[in-house]
Formats: C-alpha cells, sequence, structure tokens
C-alpha cells in the first residue's frame, strides 16, 4: 500500500490545466524545450529514473494503480495526481497503456565536457536509432552524447522509450553546431565505407569522439573533415551498409576493449 507523505490529488476532468500541459509533452516531441520537463511512462522508465536519485516534479497514476503503488514511486515525487484510466489512456504513447509515470525536469547542465568519451550524432533522425544508440553509449562508458542539429529530439516520448533509461546516466547536448565541437579535446572517429582501416587492425585512442551519421547520407564532409581517425566496418557478407545504431553498437564496443 501507498504511504505516501501527503495525499495525491484526484483529477477527473480531461480540461484540468495540469492534464492538458502533460499531453502536450507526452505527445509533442518538441514541447519539452519550451516546458522545461519531460514525460517518462511506466516502471521500467521510472524506476531508471529513481535509481539514478531523479526527483519527479510530478508523479501520475492511475486510480487502479495507486492503491497498490510502491512508496518508491509516491515518495519522492514533489506531486502526486490520481487520474481515471481513460485520462491516463490520453496520455500514453504506448499502444498498452501504463498505469504509471513521471514528470521530470529537464538537465540544466549544458556545458559541452571537452574531455569527455563522446559520441557525435549528426542528423540522425529515426528516434529508434537514436535511443539505441544512448544505450549502447551508457553500455559502453560514452558519457556524453552530442547532438548536432537535424538530429532527432534527444528528450521526445519515442527516443525515450527506445532509451529504455540511457539518458539519466548520459550528459546530453543537443542543437549543437559544427563550430561547437572546436571545444573538444578528444579525437573525432568516423566510419566510411571506402576510407581507413578496418577496426578490428587499429588501436582506437581513448578517449575520443565516435561521429554516427544521417541514415541515408552517413557523416556530414564538413564533420568528416574534422576527424583525426577514419574507420571501416568490415561486412564479409556482403550487405550494402549497416543500420546507423548497430555500427555504432560495433564501434563503441570495440573502443571500450580497446
Amino acid at each position: 500500500m501507498s504511504t505516501a507523505a501527503s495525499q495525491p490529488a484526484h483529477i477527473t476532468s480531461r480540461e484540468n490545466p495540469l492534464l492538458k500541459e502533460l499531453r502536450k509533452v507526452a505527445q509533442d516531441n518538441t514541447a519539452y524545450r519550451k516546458a522545461g520537463r519531460y514525460w517518462v511512462e511506466g516502471d521500467h522508465l521510472c524506476s531508471a529514473a529513481l535509481a539514478r536519485g531523479l526527483k519527479p516534479s510530478v508523479a501520475v497514476f492511475t486510480e487502479e494503480y495507486y492503491p497498490l503503488a510502491l512508496a518508491e514511486y509516491t515518495q519522492p515525487a514533489i506531486k502526486s495526481i490520481v487520474i481515471p484510466n481513460a485520462l491516463f489512456r490520453e496520455l500514453s504513447g504506448l499502444e498498452s497503456p501504463a498505469s504509471v509515470g513521471f514528470v521530470l525536469d529537464l538537465p540544466v547542465d549544458a556545458a559541452l565536457q571537452p574531455l569527455a568519451p563522446s559520441v557525435i550524432l549528426d542528423r540522425v533522425q529515426d528516434a529508434g536509432n537514436v535511443g539505441s544508440i544512448l544505450r549502447s553509449a551508457g553500455a559502453f562508458g560514452f558519457k556524453q552524447v552530442i547532438a548536432l542539429k537535424g538530429t532527432a529530439a534527444l528528450w521526445s516520448p519515442k527516443v525515450l522509450r527506445a532509451g529504455m533509461g540511457a539518458h539519466f546516466g548520459l550528459h546530453l547536448l543537443e542543437g549543437l553546431g559544427l563550430d561547437d565541437l572546436q571545444d573538444l579535446q578528444v579525437p573525432i572517429v568516423v566510419t566510411s565505407s571506402h576510407q581507413g582501416d578496418l577496426i578490428q587492425n587499429l588501436c582506437l585512442p581513448q578517449p575520443c569522439a565516435w561521429a554516427m551519421g544521417h541514415e541515408g547520407q552517413g557523416v556530414c564532409p564538413e564533420l568528416m573533415a574534422r576527424a583525426t581517425v577514419h574507420v571501416r566496418i568490415g561486412q564479409p557478407g556482403g550487405e550494402e551498409s549497416l543500420n546507423v545504431a548497430a555500427a555504432a553498437a560495433i564501434c563503441l564496443h570495440a573502443s571500450s576493449l580497446s
């Protein structure tokens, strides 16, 4: 049973101002930028946020779930609300809506960390790819992800779901331009299908910044020219190219072992 320090607010009207704001943040890919906060939903993402020490500004529960909610969900939030299942479904971006969601404040530290092991996303547009790359970055020890202009919104609901909690352990920057990369003090490494040595034959620099490019066009020529190291991923099976998220996983794993 819940043991929250204060009683939650029960909201039953879909016209409630808070619910209107939450619907926009939960469903609009870039609304979080203006709101300064974002929405995560379901046990996995909510637990992952709490495990990283994040404190929800709002915790949202369905009427059916709240009496069964663990104290770890009900106690940390600044404000808790309980709403009917039908209203939660309107918030949810899932085919099978969860019963709990958090509204979390965006991180305020937007300074690039010059020496951090990094991943640069150059106009990677698919939310699933971006989220998958964030997971690989977290798994293989890359602490900073720099999303250049044209990349999918990092804190959008789809990228958050695909990231499976990786966001909470990473330093994320978005909307940067190529000139902002001048502050990086680690070598930039790129993959190319027509230049560079095979990745398994290289002693990769550590730390470094891996650049992952647009799904169709790859890394832009300007960023390619900034790279210190060019590598190829061997494809003995003869496929034309790898999905960018798959390529990122191979590259980041190779760096973690080198």
